[in-house]
């Protein structure tokens, strides 16, 4: 596997992701249409994206960095083929070697589900072994998501 960096996506890894981001994220989050996506990513303000490929050139992962009200966000998405095995984690690691500081929502609980009606299993531990620290204080509540905010800051 390797990770390419980019400041902008190809129509084909725009379909790529965008078909990833409605695979494994819940569906309350999920966009219709590639045009819905691509306005979502047009709203972010500096933009960096991380794909991981494998050998046969396949996007199996994305993330993706950006500044909102003045802070550095972002977001990771695996294929689930491929969870466990050690790659969420160097795509993170590459996000904390590009970033001193980043913060991000995350789920924290099993009550949603994918598109394809699997539950979709919250990756907070995943982030807490990574060094994230959880604020429970902070959470975004609306109609498609319920999540907390995540903090990592660089030692």
């Amino acid at each position: 596997m390797k990770i390419i960096q980019s400041a902008f996506l190809n129509f084909e890894q725009k379909e790529t992701v965008f078909k990833l981001w409605n695979s494994e994220y819940p569906e309350g989050i999920c966009y219709s249409e590639i045009l819905e996506f691509e306005y979502y990513l047009r709203t972010l303000s500096n933009i960096c994206h991380y794909l991981l490929i494998n050998d046969k050139n396949q996007i199996l992962g994305w993330a993706f960095t950006f500044i909102r009200e003045d802070q550095k966000w972002f977001a990771i998405i695996l294929n689930s083929k491929i969870h466990s095995q050690g790659y969420g984690t160097l795509l993170l690691d590459e996000l904390k070697r590009k970033n001193s500081f980043l913060n991000g929502w995350v789920i924290d609980h099993s009550k949603e589900v994918k598109q394809n009606k699997e539950t979709y299993n919250s990756p907070i531990t995943f982030y807490i072994k990574n060094g994230f620290i959880i604020n429970r204080d902070i959470r975004i509540e609306n109609d498609k998501i319920s999540a907390v905010k995540i903090m990592w800051k660089r030692q």
